[in-house]
């Protein structure tokens, strides 16, 4: 007898119990009385913080409205403060609409379930189960150091070098949410700093540069998100909420916001590049940093991964072709893409899933029966993303359907005589500031319904609002905290908060300058602003 009473599990006696049994007099951790003491926690106060302000504002609020229209804001109250305090997990706040909702008399519990699944999501899903792909075959490797390869130089040139950094990763951010590009494109440009010394023996201009590189790849893939639907959350979020709110106008596609993202984002990131080589890269630090980077260390990194198998050159091609579908699907009014073969049935969801589903067929001729992706490889989805993204579209729903819309556009009546050109960079400046104290999505989900009522209130296109305040919720450039992007850059040790600010500052003012322009004069011929909704 070994005297801990646990009993012998290779036992054959039927009576032998399948959990090992303890000793009652043994305390369990789970037993272990607290004082009560415990329970007045910071975490513990915003849990409460959520139900109590939903209850003050049932009970103390009082609208010209119905009644719904109180309980909506309530509702309102009780999500954005668990968001922000992140009391209780994103992805759980997220679901709360599948029950608050019904509860308070806003929808019912299929219509709101509805939320959380549709093309948008259909998107999001197919998106990054190709994402995921490319991560897997390390694709995304592969393609970081043949660009970054022309971009080297012999002799080095910084500039040029951080451009292909930078360049690489706005271009992976395009077609994979933001963050999982500056995941995925951090170790390789880590890895490129690695020949560099570090601690004391490192100069000036070394350590310059490592910053211009930790600070190009978090900013490029904030960037880089903006070009299409699929870099980011938020495109998405604004793009259901225009399908919810306005049901009977033409939808944006995915090519409609390319032609608009991707001009804005390449204005964007040369901005950033230049501001990156006027504080990082100094007069002769190619000669410094030629010592320590050359293109054969680039060269044999790449000759590790070997030549491409067929399994990468399957997904690339899986890749390539939902592209051309995404960009195809709808063109112009005389060239209407294959879309209407379908007669609009067909959206960029559908293409999405259709495509991925390819990667459970098609076989990756490594091992006998084994197909490019399987389930297991699919764990890693992002499901706070989904989750978000559905409550968003919910709570668009809501505002509509309780009578909230209408109290906030009556409550904004005096922006009706505010110049466009005046109030459309403090929307940019407002949700921009916004977003640094919480993330991205709930930045856009808070203030997009508030545009549309604003937009109203000035009878103008809501998307000349609707666009600069997304796009806004994405300029999160000064704090660690803003982005998990951003996070992604601070732990690496280059940077610290005021090298964040130092170069932030002034990337989000030109992206406010740029937007600002870009909206009414691009972006009215892009998305039809000149005419009605």
């Amino acid at each position: 007898m070994n005297g801990d009473h646990t009993p012998n599990l290779n036992s054959d006696d039927p009576k032998t119990p399948l959990l090992p049994v303890h000793d009652p007099i043994q305390r369990s951790p789970s037993s272990i009385s607290y004082p009560i003491t415990s329970l007045f926690t910071p975490n513990n106060f915003y849990i409460l913080l959520g139900p109590l302000l939903c209850t003050l504002i049932c009970l103390l609020v009082k609208l010209d409205a119905p009644v719904t229209s109180i309980y909506m804001l309530a509702i309102l109250a009780w999500i954005f403060s668990w968001w922000f305090t992140e009391a209780v997990p994103m992805p759980i706040t997220s679901m709360t609409p599948l029950f608050l909702f019904p509860l308070f008399g806003i929808a019912s519990a299929d219509s709101v379930a509805r939320s959380f699944m549709d093309d948008v999501i259909a998107l999001v899903l197919g998106s990054f189960i190709l994402a995921l792909a490319v991560e897997h075959y390390n694709i995304h490797k592969r393609l970081a150091l043949n660009i970054t390869m022309l971009f080297c130089g012999d002799p080095l040139n910084p500039p040029l070098l951080l451009l292909g950094i930078c360049a690489t990763t706005a271009f992976v951010s395009m077609w994979m949410h933001n963050v999982a590009a500056a995941v995925i494109m951090m170790p390789v440009a880590t890895g490129i700093l690695q020949r560099l010394p570090r601690g004391p023996t490192q100069s000036n201009v070394v350590g310059k540069f490592c910053k211009a590189v930790v600070l190009g790849v978090i900013y490029s893939a904030a960037i880089g998100g903006m070009s299409t639907l699929t870099g980011t959350g938020v495109n998405l979020i604004l793009v259901g909420m225009w399908k919810s709110y306005f049901p009977e106008a033409n939808p944006i596609s995915f090519n409609t916001w390319f032609f608009f993202g991707f001009p804005l984002a390449l204005v964007i990131f040369f901005a950033l590049w230049a501001i990156l080589c006027l504080l990082y890269c100094s007069k002769g630090s190619g000669q410094v940093l030629s010592v320590y980077l050359d293109k054969a260390h680039l060269k044999s990194e790449l000759e590790m991964l070997g030549p491409m198998a067929f399994a990468e050159k399957m997904v690339l091609a899986v890749f390539g072709m939902l592209i051309v579908l995404w960009m195809t699907r709808s063109i112009t009014d005389d060239i209407p893409g294959w879309g209407a073969l379908f007669n609009g049935l067909a959206g960029d969801g559908t293409v999405s899933v259709m495509m991925a589903t390819l990667l459970f067929i098609i076989p990756n001729k490594k091992q006998r029966g084994e197909k490019l992706m399987d389930w297991n490889k699919c764990k890693k989805l992002p499901w706070n993303i989904v989750l978000l993204l559905g409550a968003g579209f919910a709570i668009a729903d809501g505002v509509k359907t309780s009578g909230l819309a209408d109290v906030l556009s009556k409550a904004l009546d005096f922006l009706e005589e505010v110049p466009y050109l005046a109030i459309a960079p403090m929307v940019c400046l407002i949700s921009a500031t916004i977003t640094e104290f919480t993330s991205n999505n709930s930045t856009t989900t808070l203030v997009v319904p508030l545009l549309i009522q604003i937009a109203k209130t000035m009878h103008i296109h809501p998307l000349l609002l609707m666009v600069p305040g997304a796009i806004g919720a994405q300029f999160s450039f000064l704090l660690p905290t803003g982005t998990p992007s951003n996070i992604v850059g601070f732990t690496t040790g280059h940077i610290e908060i005021k090298d964040m600010i130092k170069t932030g500052v002034p990337l989000k003012i030109f992206g406010i300058a740029a937007l600002s322009l870009l909206m009414p004069t691009l972006g009215a011929y892009v998305f039809g602003t000149n005419g009605e909704v």
